[in-house]
């Protein structure tokens, strides 16, 4: 009898457990924490923690990580992971946010796309800081990436170039991004003057159903022929979008935004989360890589306000400068946030259009960063 407890005992998750699992589901419940009582990103740090917390009862005893074999299929998060691995969740990420992003804020006001592209400076300063440390081409290439605010981005280029740190770097992308109502308003503060921040901007011109339409189809074909790596984001990205503004879709526009997209990030941030194990995120190596990606994220945001004050140099009207930190690519939360620092100086000041521009640009921006990537290095 006491053989056959001891037996039974020695295969449950209890005798497998480590301390580094229990720190994991610390880390979990830390996410869980945030996402519902400071509503940071719920939607995506919801999934990705309780990922975490599948992944780390020990895989061992639950088999839920096993690849198949010839006489057992493979675990659950197995297969789910298989579309993070092969670069699929990503694009379809895309498609969705595509459908759900209107273009015309940025074709209205184009010189604001310059902000957005300024912004993807700290992913290129981050590149050069990891090389420095010592992380391989490609481990560089999917640090700098966290710059872009661009969870999906980030998520495509590390599973291509270094899977072993997916977990540590979509996750940190997704904090960071969940952190911007922190870090951008105190950067944005720090870089700015109140009379700079008072800055109002005249109204954006309206933008014709044309212009929309042949905007995604043009970018498409162009951003393809420079950089062909990157087509795989940037053209579900824009086939999303004329989707939306070919107005006669509306099924497949709502499948792309709702169906599709709700499906795939719960799919994605799970797989992401229970890439998270023990014994692949607790290293020193990934508490570096969060360290620079925390770098990536408050260089982007930087690069983004300066280059809007180097404009200012020589524009008679002037850029609020606080739409350039929106130049990362989270849409729409920093060009929220722009548009809250702006009132807060000046109630009556509406910047949240003209913020909306280097916001969308910087998607794009981010996109075509990884796809420059992705065809240099090999």
């Amino acid at each position: 009898m006491l053989e056959a407890l001891t037996s039974f005992f020695e295969n449950t998750a209890f005798f497998n457990l480590s301390f580094g699992n229990i720190l994991m589901f610390v880390i979990a419940g830390l996410l869980i924490y945030i996402a519902i009582e400071k509503d940071a990103e719920p939607l995506l740090l919801i999934p990705i923690a309780f990922g975490i917390i599948l992944a780390n009862i020990p895989p061992n005893v639950t088999g839920i990580l096993n690849p198949p074999s010839e006489r057992t299929p493979g675990g659950l998060l197995w297969y789910l992971q298989q579309g993070l691995n092969l670069g699929i969740y990503p694009p379809l990420i895309f498609l969705g946010i595509g459908a759900l992003t209107d273009f015309s804020f940025m074709l209205s006001f184009p010189l604001t796309i310059f902000l957005g592209g300024a912004a993807q400076l700290g992913i290129f300063l981050t590149f050069i800081l990891a090389r420095i440390f010592g992380f391989s081409l490609k481990q560089a290439a999917s640090i700098g990436i966290i710059g872009g605010a661009d969870g999906p981005t980030s998520i495509f280029i590390a599973s291509k170039f270094s899977p072993e740190l997916l977990s540590i770097i979509a996750i940190s992308a997704y904090s960071y991004i969940a952190l911007i109502p922190v870090l951008q308003p105190f950067v944005s503060k720090l870089l700015t003057t109140k009379e700079e921040r008072k800055i109002r901007m005249k109204p954006p011109r309206k933008v014709t159903k044309k212009e929309k339409i042949l905007f995604p189809i043009i970018t498409t074909i162009v951003v393809a022929f420079i950089v062909p790596k990157a087509l795989p984001l940037i053209g579900m990205l824009m086939f999303g979008n004329l989707l939306k503004e070919s107005g006669v879709v509306k099924r497949l526009v709502e499948a792309a935004s709702r169906y599709i997209l709700d499906t795939v990030t719960i799919l994605l941030c799970i797989s992401v989360g229970s890439s998270a194990r023990a014994d692949v995120f607790l290293t020193s190596q990934s508490l570096l890589v969060f360290g620079m990606g925390a770098l990536a994220f408050v260089s982007a945001i930087t690069s983004g306000i300066l280059f809007a004050k180097f404009m200012n140099l020589f524009l008679k009207d002037k850029i609020n400068p606080l739409i350039g930190a929106a130049g990362v690519s989270a849409v729409p939360d920093s060009a929220r946030v722009a548009q809250r620092i702006a009132q807060e100086e000046d109630p009556g000041n509406f910047i949240l259009m003209h913020a909306m521009s280097p916001n969308v640009a910087g998607v794009i921006g981010s996109a075509v960063a990884a796809g420059i990537f992705l065809s240099l290095i090999k």
